[in-house]
């Protein structure tokens, strides 16, 4: 019985923190769809070419497509703003990102890394290891399984969510 009590102790404690936390889940999510947004904004006929390659159809519609959810993905998740309702479109854009790009590169993000000899990092000679990107689908599945805990938990008490929705946002 003393167990339970300690447990629910812990409980109060912790659930304190969890606004906080879907805060950094929520800006954390942002800040890394910013940079692939940007990308498409940048180039958009290269991003509509290379959409085509992968055999997407409507390449152009659904480059501009990926690149307004995911710019509207990083205002609206960073003001805590329809948090679940774009966490959807989200979901869907790395699924489409796993299909397309990751999935044919298995699961790892990273490859296991070569032996560096006498490498040159500013200046100083530094043994090491290579880096080798794998590029597969392991870092858009986080995405989707952090998108998922908004859709499910929502933004927060740290959102406008919150302040425009109310305690059940």
């Amino acid at each position: 019985m003393e167990c339970k009590i300690y447990y629910e102790r812990f409980v109060d404690v912790v659930s304190n923190v969890k606004s906080i936390s879907l805060l950094f889940v929520r800006l954390i999510i942002a800040y890394n769809f910013y940079e692939p947004a940007m990308m498409k904004w940048s180039d958009m006929s290269s991003t509509a070419m290379w959409f085509e390659s992968m055999g997407i159809p409507f390449p152009t519609m659904q480059a501009y497509m990926a690149a307004s959810t995911e710019m509207l993905g990083v205002v609206l998740l960073t003001l805590g703003l329809f948090t679940r309702v774009i966490s959807v479109p989200l979901i869907i854009i790395m699924f489409v990102a796993i299909a397309t790009v990751h999935g044919e590169n298995g699961y790892a993000m990273i490859q296991a890394g070569s032996e560096i000899v006498d490498a040159w990092v500013n200046g100083v000679k530094t043994p090491g290891t290579l880096v080798v990107l794998q590029n597969g689908f392991e870092m858009p599945l986080y995405y989707i399984i952090f998108l998922l805990v908004l859709v499910a938990e929502g933004s927060g008490k740290i959102s406008l969510d919150r302040v425009i929705f109310g305690k059940k946002n």
